[in-house]
């Protein structure tokens, strides 16, 4: 069985592999997020953003954006492991690190054909969409499954100790 570890690729190798997959005619479809502690929530949103095109392509907030953007105390979990598990699900196709608060720019390389965002989002309002649709591309949103966050996760562990 091949590594997971090697679907974490640097921003100039996934450039040159979606590349090469929309040459092959492939739907590349493109998230991002924290996922500070992998749930049932972000399962369940990635396999459903993976069924929208033919290859799911995942920006990674660093450990350094998830502070500022999370606070002090966050990530739980340092980037590597975040990539790892992630790399780990079988719809994740590659992912990469974005150092900014958001992936606007990564998502500029890219290029992909659709943009995906949890239904907590308007479509109109997910950073990247204005590219993604000058390229003809789509943006959509996925139902996110109730009661399942991070930051709910930490609140139970804080009450239970």
């Amino acid at each position: 069985m091949k590594s997971t570890k090697n679907k974490i690729v640097d921003r100039n190798s996934l450039h040159s592999i979606v590349q090469g997959w929309k040459k092959e005619g492939k739907k590349v479809v493109f998230t991002n997020g924290c996922f500070d502690i992998l749930h049932l929530g972000h399962v369940d949103y990635l396999e459903k953003a993976r069924q929208r095109g033919d290859k799911l392509v995942l920006g990674l907030n660093t450990d350094l954006s998830v502070k500022r953007l999370k606070g002090e105390n966050r990530p739980l979990n340092d980037q590597y492991a975040r990539a790892r598990l992630l790399a780990s699900l079988a719809f994740v196709d590659a992912l990469t690190y974005f150092d900014e608060d958001t992936p606007y720019e990564l998502i500029k390389e890219l290029k992909p054909d659709i943009l995906v965002k949890g239904n907590d989002y308007l479509a109109e309002n997910i950073v990247g969409a204005d590219i993604v649709i000058a390229n003809g591309g789509k943006v959509e949103t996925i139902a996110l499954v109730e009661g399942f966050s991070t930051s709910n996760i930490i609140e139970k562990i804080k009450k239970q100790s």
